[in-house]
Parts: C-alpha cells; structure tokens; sequence
C-alpha cells in the first residue's frame, strides 16, 4: 500500500475515534442534564443558569450585588398570576406537550412579515429549560439543546412542577427573580395577594423584564388590560 493511502487510512481512523469520543461525551452531557431534570423535578433549584449570568453581570459594577428571589410553593402564588403569565406567553400550556407547533407556526409568519426575529413562539416549557441551563444567546445549537430539554421536562415533570418552578425562577427585574420577589418589589405584598390588574402586569413584562421595569408605557398597559381580559378563561395545573 502506497504512503499516501495509509496516511489517509490513518486520518480517516483518527476521525472516526475523534467523532465517537465526541458522541460518548455528548451523549454523557445529555445523561448529565436529565439526572439534574430528575433531581429538580422533586427538589427546587438553588439557582438557575440565568440567575448565575444576572449575578455576574451586576457584579461588574457592584462586587458586593445580589439577587432578590424567594422561593415559594405553588399554592402560595395568586391564581390571577398562574393564569396571566399562561395568558400571556403559552394560552395552550395545559394542551401541548412542550411544544406549540401552532404558535411556532405564527411566530414564523410574524417574522417573515416583519423580516426580522421578532417572535419566537416558545413555550413556557422552553423559556424554563432555557432559564434553567443556557443562556439567551441565539443559535441552532442553544435551540437544539433547548429543545431536547424541553423533552426531559415534559417526560418527567407534570405541568404544576412546570408551572411552579417558571414562575419561581422567572427574571422579573434587574435582578429579581420569581414571583414572590416581583410582588414585593414592585407592590410591596406577597404574590399570595396579588390582582388580576396587578398580575396582568407583571405577565406582560416577562419577554424584557429589565426593559419594562423603567419603561412600562401605554402600549405595554394596553397589552395588560388584554390579557386580563382573557386571563378569566386560562385553564392552570
């Protein structure tokens, strides 16, 4: 056999061993996150991927910066918040099971109308996988990883867990965290006690918290009283 063919025979067995040690150690990632799923799935998450990137951020100006977050059960956060936030960001929570094609569906042709990224149709089950391992940078991997995410949630949690967990890591604020710490700092009560009107606002502002914050206007108030109209006919967990 010539130089040049052994060469290559060499090179194509060093690849194939690069590409299998590549799959063991992905598919070990994968076992990794599901374990970590499983674990939460009975037991609540100290913090979040996103609650790590905040924190850090804050630190950059404020070495001594913290977060706002408590966590509280599911029977202790107002019905009115439950049925807002599913109002606003997922009205098929109950239906699907992680994934709304028909929203996706939308979102897509949003987008091609507006030729932009303006919609991404995700569900409340994808914005708590994304919360709770990645980032919000965009990318078909962070998609795809996301996605397989979603899956594990799906497969062993049932929608209250879902449910409770995204509305307890929640970034509702520049660094404030979940419903209990939104309620108290934005109407100084527990989100045991809040208002349709109360929790209609604080839904609508979950796709850019640290924006709508400082800059709640009369487009987003309109959008609220939207929601709070039909927050009334939300199915909850």
């Amino acid at each position: 056999m010539s130089a040049p063919a052994t060469a290559l025979r060499r090179t194509l067995r060093w690849l194939g061993r690069g590409l299998g040690i590549a799959l063991l150690l992905a598919l070990f990632w994968q076992a990794v996150l599901l374990t970590q799923v499983v674990w939460w799935s009975r037991f609540d998450p100290g913090n979040t991927s996103f609650m790590r990137i905040r924190l850090a951020e804050l630190r950059q100006t404020d070495p001594n910066a913290g977060l706002r977050q408590q966590w509280v059960p599911y029977e202790r956060i107002s019905v009115h918040l439950k049925r807002a936030v599913v109002a606003a960001e997922d009205d098929r929570f109950l239906d699907h099971d992680g994934f709304d094609w028909e929203g996706i569906e939308r979102a897509l042709e949003r987008n091609a109308e507006r030729g932009r990224i303006a919609s991404g149709g995700s569900t409340i089950s994808q914005q708590l996988a994304k919360n709770l391992f990645l980032s919000s940078s965009r990318s078909w991997l962070r998609k795809g990883q996301e996605a397989l995410i979603t899956l594990m949630i799906e497969a062993t949690w049932d929608k209250r867990r879902i449910l409770e967990v995204y509305l307890n890591v929640a970034e509702w604020g520049n660094g404030v965290f979940g419903a209990e710490a939104a309620a108290r700092h934005y109407y100084g009560r527990p989100a045991a006690s809040l208002s349709p009107a109360e929790a209609a606002r604080l839904a609508v502002m979950l796709p850019n918290p640290r924006r709508y914050e400082h800059q709640y206007g009369p487009r987003l108030a309109a959008h609220a009283a939207r929601v709070q109209r039909r927050m009334v006919h939300s199915q909850v967990p």
